[in-house]
């Protein structure tokens, strides 16, 4: 009762028998489809996340069992919210807010369950790209500080140095180069 297993990430709910699974099924003489369908369905509500499955197929009766691995969480919140990326400052930029009902739906994709402590998991990694939960939607006045936030800063790195500064002037007033002087060991015994 010889086991094989292929690995392969499939967009949620459109595996296809086309290549990577089609080619790597053929030869363990299952029925192609048959896997296809199952997996199609065990990933449909993660439809347009890549996903990671497994198919493992016993080589003597053919049957197959799939076990369907989780995207990240933060994918999983970017898609519940329809971002692109997170923010690039957590703590300090609020990109969006999630819901007490979509961290539950989030927890309940991710780990099986929608208990509290699913649920603050979710929440965490949420805080943690700059999402909130439960605040309600960012408001155009938080964008455009966000926004008049960002260009100063960019203002400020683009900023020429100046030549000579503080430095300088505190070498001059201790005498030149201004060096530590390390006091000297003395050996022998204590």
């Amino acid at each position: 009762m010889a086991k094989q297993t292929i690995e392969s990430l499939v967009d949620g709910g459109k595996a296809s028998a086309g290549p990577p699974l089609g080619p790597a099924l053929g030869p363990m003489g299952v029925n192609i489809g048959e896997v296809i369908a199952a997996i199609n369905e065990k990933t449909r509500e993660m439809a347009g996340m890549k996903v990671p499955v497994k198919v493992i197929v016993d080589s003597d009766s053919k049957a197959f069992e799939i076990v369907v691995g989780t995207p990240p969480t933060s994918a999983l919140i970017k898609k519940e919210l329809g971002l692109k990326k997170a923010s690039g400052t957590a703590g300090k930029e609020r990109i969006s807010d999630l819901t007490r009902e979509q961290a539950r739906k989030i927890a309940k994709i991710k780990f099986g369950s929608d208990d509290d402590a699913s649920v603050r998991q979710v929440e965490g990694t949420a805080r943690s790209m700059g999402i909130t939960v439960g605040r309600g939607v960012v408001t155009e006045e938080e964008k455009k500080a966000y926004e008049d936030a960002r260009k100063e800063e960019e203002a400020e790195k683009a900023e020429p140095k100046k030549e000579g500064g503080e430095e300088e002037a505190r070498e001059d007033a201790a005498g030149g180069d201004a060096k530590e002087e390390k006091p000297e060991k003395k050996e022998g015994k204590s």
